[in-house]
């Protein structure tokens, strides 16, 4: 697991988090496999890069998600700055015979409808070029929630614990399908 503060547990307990609850799903269904979380809070789509060749090799993982350009919108940087990090880290892991779920990102509608659509469609951009497997929206269903506000910390960035169950919900099912 590759991601900023989102997938490293910002500001609620430990092992409370989507990625935490993700180990447990594993166990529970019977799938033997080791999740390393490898997210740190801030992480941009270039500090992720800039890490990853040496996770891939200290771990050789079967399986990649990518979970990071967040930071990235949040900091103004270019859109093609983030696509194209998003590839080389996509192409990489594959590379490295890993199997890729990259994980997707929307912007808030105080960022503009014309680059919301545009940050938006990076991840698909980048997922169908390397064929790889897809969340479109990480946060579906808690930044989206008619009641979103009683699901966010009081920074409106960062997911409360509630919210981590739905996260997962999120990701699991193309997880699951790229574990078979």
């Amino acid at each position: 697991m590759l991601g900023d503060s989102l997938s490293a547990e910002y500001g609620i307990a430990r092992s409370s988090g989507w990625v935490a609850l993700l180990n447990q799903k594993l166990q529970a269904e019977g799938i033997p496999a080791i999740v390393v979380n490898a997210s740190i809070s801030g992480d941009t789509t270039s500090g992720g890069r800039s890490r990853l060749g040496a996770l891939l090799t200290q771990h050789r993982p079967t399986h990649v998600v990518i979970e990071l350009g967040a930071n990235d919108a949040m900091r103004g940087l270019p859109l093609q700055f983030t696509e194209d990090n998003l590839t080389q880290m996509t192409q990489a892991a594959q590379k490295a015979g890993a199997k890729v779920l990259l994980v997707g990102m929307q912007m808030p509608p105080n960022y503009g409808k014309d680059y919301g659509e545009r940050f938006t469609g990076i991840y698909e951009r980048v997922a169908k070029a390397n064929k790889a497997a897809l969340v479109p929206f990480l946060l579906r269903g808690v930044a989206d929630a008619p009641d979103s506000a009683r699901l966010f910390q009081a920074d409106r960035i960062h997911p409360k614990e509630e919210a981590h169950p739905i996260i997962l919900n999120n990701v699991w099912p193309a997880l699951k399908k790229l574990l078979k």
